[in-house]
């Protein structure tokens, strides 16, 4: 059962927060994973000596800050598919039982370990969506990107795929690879560490800039007036929308209700980071249209939403070099939001190593590791849609525009039950309800009681099924000291002997 304590006195960028005691897991409870529960480090794993252990405070109280790292465009089984312990790849000694239609070849072709780091996938978009689900038989992924249009997929010449890189040893495509600690190092440590997630799903069924609409407000919609939130509709494709938010100007076109604005008028210190370049300012004509140093228009929608219009709060969108001296500075907000550049966001097809966003990541979470803030701060990893490829899992439908297909996430935090993997179903709406759980008093995106009726058709974080983050905390023990890795570790072990 969980209790709420009164609500406490909010400091202007370190708050301190409602301490319910831990709740009890919902169905889907955390389970051992692949270390002890203290998540002691390993051999390989160095812990950081420079923050020091603050007095500890009362459960939640503990946690100050809660940190949004998002990525893109890869799915659960791509990156954790043979984690020790993980709902992964369905495999029998070490192979994939799995075998899925691919329409060149007129034969099935398994997931296979891909020791490249750079990929294709596939198209990610709501139509491919539906594909890859197949009525949940979780086998149209091949269908989906030879249908993309994508010459490799078509053709399977050398030619056409990277000289064969972008194909599998059976001639498939990179849509049904898969990776572990040997392209992924730190990902697999943190998973080890601290807290995996195996049953995080996309919050939207579609693409980038749907799951980043979820993620600040729970719902993706077209409004016919920019003004009026009650003439918002369900809108999964977001056509054209793009084109709109391209340019410096950022005129409002989201007219519905963001987290943003509930901590904006709860005096709730929060920022979103993007990428340095990335264009900031509302009178400046920006043409930028995708990769580069910049974070692309689809993962920052924010500058767009009428809200921030109408409550002038376009200086909490920052760029990254503003966070890690909010991090230096002791001066980071209560909820922050990190998002990659063009280049580092580990999005294919975007001609870079997805070791770069690694090393991005690692970078945000040892900025913290290193710093006072690491037992005061919990830190969610998440990618925003699968981007095309293989996973195993049904998503649950809970409404029109969800579930989407599971992503890879986990907690690196001091205070995460560490060595588990919690199999709870979760979305970005969970990220939502943590926070309104931690710094809002409980107050939902609701339209009957937030203060901003919208049109939204459901109240995301009540839906029955979602999980709750707190779940993965512990304060009865001693916490996990801060982890630094380094930002280009070697290739870590194979999780399949021979693969």
């Amino acid at each position: 059962m969980t209790r709420s304590a009164p609500r406490l006195p909010k400091l202007a960028l370190a708050l301190v927060v409602l301490a319910p005691a831990c709740p009890t897991a919902a169905s889907g409870a955390l389970r051992s994973g692949s270390v002890g529960p203290t998540g002691t480090p390993s051999s390989t794993e160095t812990a950081s000596a420079t923050a020091t252990i603050p007095p500890k405070l009362d459960g939640f109280d503990n946690i100050q800050h809660v940190v949004f790292v998002i990525q893109e465009n890869r799915s659960f089984d791509h990156y954790f598919g043979t984690f020790p312990g993980a709902d992964g790849i369905p495999m029998r000694n070490g192979k994939p039982t799995v075998c899925i239609p691919d329409p060149v070849l007129g034969r099935c072709v398994r997931p296979y370990h891909d020791a490249t780091l750079k990929q294709e996938g596939g198209p990610h978009a709501l139509k491919q969506s539906v594909m890859d689900v197949n009525r949940g038989r979780m086998n149209g992924f091949v269908r989906a990107v030879v249908a993309g249009p994508n010459d490799c997929a078509d053709s399977r010449l050398a030619v056409d795929c990277r000289h064969g890189t972008d194909l599998g040893p059976a001639r498939q495509p990179d849509v049904m690879s898969w990776h572990d600690a040997r392209e992924i190092p730190n990902y697999w440590r943190y998973a080890k560490r601290f807290v995996l997630q195996d049953h995080m799903f996309a919050a939207a069924d579609s693409w980038t800039l749907p799951s980043h609409l979820f993620l600040v407000s729970a719902w993706a919609a077209d409004c016919e007036d920019a003004h009026d939130p009650m003439s918002c509709t369900s809108d999964l494709e977001q056509k054209g929308v793009l084109g709109r938010q391209r340019h410096g100007e950022h005129p409002a076109i989201y007219a519905w209700t963001p987290i943003t604005y509930l901590l904006t008028e709860d005096h709730v210190s929060w920022s979103y980071y993007v990428g340095n370049d990335t264009c900031l300012d509302p009178a400046q004509e920006c043409a930028r249209l995708g990769n580069g140093p910049g974070t692309p228009p689809a993962q920052n929608p924010l500058p767009a939403f009428t809200t921030t219009h109408s409550q002038n709060t376009f200086d909490h969108i920052r760029t990254t070099s503003d966070f890690f001296d909010a991090v230096e500075n002791d001066a980071l907000p209560a909820v922050s939001w990190v998002m990659p550049d063009g280049d580092n966001s580990e999005h294919p097809g975007n001609g870079e190593q997805l070791t770069k966003g690694q090393a991005h990541v690692t970078q945000v979470i040892n900025a913290i590791a290193q710093s006072p803030l690491w037992y005061r701060t919990a830190i969610f990893v998440a990618w925003d849609d699968w981007g095309g490829f293989y996973d195993n899992v049904k998503p649950p439908r809970v409404d029109g525009g969800g579930y989407g297909i599971r992503v890879p996430a986990f907690l690196v935090s001091a205070w995460a039950k560490g060595g588990t993997i919690d199999s709870q179903t979760l979305s970005s709406d969970a990220y939502l309800k943590l926070i309104e759980d931690l710094f809002l008093g409980g107050q939902r995106l609701d339209p009957d009681s937030d203060g901003r009726p919208d049109s939204r058709p459901t109240v995301r974080e009540n839906v029955k099924i979602l999980g709750d983050l707190r779940t993965e905390f512990d304060f009865d023990r001693a916490p996990i000291p801060p982890l630094a890795l380094p930002l280009h570790p070697k290739p870590g072990r194979a999780s399949i002997a021979g693969t």
